[in-house]
């Protein structure tokens, strides 16, 4: 069985079915794959849900599946160490440390991230996209 790391962007690709990754996002997320993410989760799809799309709906349906993937023990929660590690990434690799975050709590957990962030983290071999890790599982 396959661990993936997911970020917010992965979750509301499922969301979202106008997103390039949305179908692939379904499998992943619906598949007999272990999931974990970051703590983040939650404030990060709440707030593309609630500012973005301006859809509560969504945001409960998004915070439900976050809570669902952290009831399965796959919740990863920032602590000193895991920000130490984001900031030091970040300042390395340039990402925002929000990024970072998942790439350290992906570490963290021996996991391989998941992500729809090209530009950021899937060209810079930091993370691979939810089509490649459907592909994979």
């Amino acid at each position: 069985m396959t661990f993936w790391f997911i970020d917010a962007s992965v979750l509301l690709a499922r969301e979202d079915a106008d997103d390039h990754q949305h179908e692939a996002a379904c499998e992943l997320l619906a598949g007999g794959a272990t999931l974990t993410t970051l703590d983040l989760a939650y404030y990060e799809v709440g707030n593309v849900a609630v500012r973005a799309w301006r859809d509560l709906q969504a945001a409960a349906r998004l915070q439900a599946l976050v809570a669902a993937i952290a009831s399965d023990g796959g919740l990863v929660r920032a602590d000193e160490t895991l920000i130490a590690d984001a900031v030091r990434i970040a300042d390395t690799e340039g990402l925002s440390v929000y990024d970072a975050g998942y790439v350290a709590g992906a570490a963290s957990a021996g996991a391989r991230l998941v992500s729809c962030d090209v530009r950021d983290l899937v060209s810079r071999g930091l993370a691979v996209t939810p089509q490649q890790a459907s592909r994979a599982s």
